[in-house]
């Protein structure tokens, strides 16, 4: 018996902890989608330059 299918619409999404956008659920993260908080590979090796108190300055 087959499986019924979930419509793209019905699946879950979450934002971006980088870029602000929005992602939407993907099997490979069925069973850690409460600590993805990354759209991409991309988006994760960036978290450091974008986060922080004063984003984009330089310590003196």
């Amino acid at each position: 018996m087959k499986q019924k299918r979930i419509a793209k619409a019905d699946l879950p999404t979450k934002t971006c902890a980088v870029c602000q956008r929005p992602f939407t659920w993907r099997k490979k993260w069925s069973k850690v989608w409460d600590e993805v908080l990354y759209c991409s590979d991309a988006c994760r090796g960036n978290r450091k330059a974008k986060s922080g108190p004063a984003a984009g300055t330089e310590p003196r």
